[in-house]
């Protein structure tokens, strides 16, 4: 597989706000944590639900992918992303630890921090 290929893909899904492409990403008993999920979701329609909330109440957010590594299992993935039209709602720096099982994502984990202005 082709990490950054795939990377890219999904993170312009999240761009899109993309609902059902990305629940295509993730594996049907994923597991997905994030600054705002705490103790985590499990599975995609709790995946599902969270994601179609999250993205009725933010503004357009542009994911642009900056850097991948393999490690077993899956892949790191550095990113960059600008809330609202041309980053003026701030802009954040992130981290994604992504475990695959197959080609879909059984893990999730999200790390977030944001950038001065």
């Amino acid at each position: 597989m082709d990490i950054a290929d795939y990377n890219a893909r999904w993170l312009a899904a999240w761009t899109a706000k993309d609902v059902d492409t990305l629940c295509g990403f993730y594996a049907e008993d994923c597991v997905y944590k994030d600054p705002q999920t705490a103790g985590g979701l499990t599975g995609q329609a709790a995946l599902r639900a969270y994601l179609t909330g999250l993205f009725g109440a933010t503004p357009p957010m542009t994911y642009t992918p900056d850097e991948t590594w393999p490690i077993p299992g899956g892949f790191c993935g550095r990113w960059y992303c600008e809330i609202g039209p041309g980053g003026s709602g701030g802009r954040l720096r992130g981290f994604d630890l992504v475990i695959l099982d197959g080609d879909r994502i059984a893990l999730n984990e999200v790390y977030v921090h944001q950038l001065p202005a």
